[in-house]
């Protein structure tokens, strides 16, 4: 079963921009730069979210993958049988990264993507590229003083490819898909803020993938005047503190933010003050941790989202119910329903009554379903 999940519509998306707009003027108002944490209630109701689908499959000619890989980042790409992989995981990692690909019956990956130089993000890619053929290996940089970095070169040489460093503005064919580099537009310090950030557009559903790219990088991308505007963002560093800064959201406006993140880490990722921010832009909040790997599957014009589990909007995002920021979320996050347009009665998304695909109406809470007149099922919504 497959949940869908209709784009942002225009009047909605403009709703969302003002309301982001006047926290960002609140939270200066009241605590300056450096204390961003959250400045008006929750805007989740301005774009209805569709549960996860657990435990199955999702359908389309272009799927995005985060796999589960703990405190790390890994995504497969594939759009019309052409492969492409962003990150590894760390080194540990590079078996199940292999795995995966394989199960999902990827043969050679068209392009291998380092976002930048930290373990936990080119760890695995040494083993990837050992073990499946590639086209085209890139990075922010050719060389890193670390052994996982020197390994990831060792396996791209191996297969004849030389690590190669995109200009800004290059793009690439993923079968119907295509990708565009948009930054780093500056050079950086920070190894974090070097990370290759990109979108990926298939018919009129957009992508972006940031690494852990920081606030510093984010403000600079978004000064170079690129197109940000995207359904579904990768929250950059984990949902650290110090990325998804309020400038940077304020452009991109996504629909959905995946955070790629490990249990229980040593970080506290995702920290609050990014999901606080991301509950004041009314994104909806998916994350490796809870739901394990997460699948995003478009035909072109709508996606849906498959995931191992199913978790409830309101333990993604905590800082919506728990008075996190400075100004917390009034009421829980609306839960998505699942109307039988046969039997006219209505079920929670994890149902193990739910009807066929075809019979399916969605809810976007129980007072509409009621006033719609459908009445609640007996086994889910006793």
């Amino acid at each position: 079963m497959e949940f869908q999940k209709e784009k942002v519509t225009r009047p909605g998306l403009w709703a969302r921009l003002a309301a982001l707009a006047l926290s960002f003027v609140l939270a200066l108002s009241l605590g300056g730069c450096s204390d961003l944490a959250g400045a008006v209630g929750d805007l989740a109701g301005q774009n209805t979210p569709s549960a996860p689908v657990t435990g199955t499959e999702v359908s389309g000619n272009f799927e995005m993958h985060f796999i589960d890989v703990g405190q790390a980042l890994s995504v497969l790409v594939t759009c019309d049988g052409v492969s492409m992989l962003y990150d590894g995981g760390n080194v540990d990692d590079g078996s199940l990264v292999v795995s995966y690909l394989q199960n999902q019956g990827v043969e050679r990956l068209e392009y291998v993507f380092c976002s930048h130089a930290h373990e936990d993000h080119v760890g695995g890619l040494a083993a990837a590229l050992a073990a499946i053929p590639a086209g085209h290996v890139y990075a922010p940089v050719t060389s890193a003083d670390t052994k996982c970095f020197s390994d990831f070169v060792k396996y791209t040489q191996q297969q004849g490819l030389a690590i190669e460093v995109p200009a800004v503005g290059t793009t690439w064919a993923l079968g119907g898909a295509t990708v565009q580099l948009l930054g780093p537009v500056a050079q950086y310090d920070d190894t974090n803020d070097t990370s290759l950030v990109l979108r990926i557009d298939y018919g009129q559903t957009s992508f972006l993938l940031t690494g852990d790219m920081e606030s510093d990088a984010e403000k600079d991308l978004v000064e170079s005047g690129a197109n940000l505007d995207v359904d579904v963002l990768q929250v950059g560093h984990h949902g650290s503190e110090t990325s998804t800064s309020y400038v940077f959201l304020n452009e991109v406006l996504p629909e959905m933010g995946v955070i790629s993140v490990g249990t229980g880490n040593s970080y506290g990722h995702p920290h609050e003050a990014a999901l606080s921010r991301l509950r004041d832009a009314g994104v909806d909040v998916y994350r490796t941790d809870l739901m394990g790997t997460i699948t995003i599957a478009s035909d072109g014009t709508n996606y849906t989202v498959g995931s191992e589990h199913y978790v409830p909007t309101e333990q993604q995002n905590p800082t919506l119910t728990d008075g996190s920021g400075q100004m917390a979320a009034s009421t829980p996050a609306e839960t998505t329903y699942i109307g039988n347009v046969n039997s006219k009665k209505f079920h929670l998304p994890t149902c193990p009554n739910l009807p066929a695909e075809q019979n399916q109406i969605l809810f976007s809470s129980y007072d509409q379903a009621i006033a719609e007149g459908y009445s609640p099922c007996g086994t889910c919504l006793k």
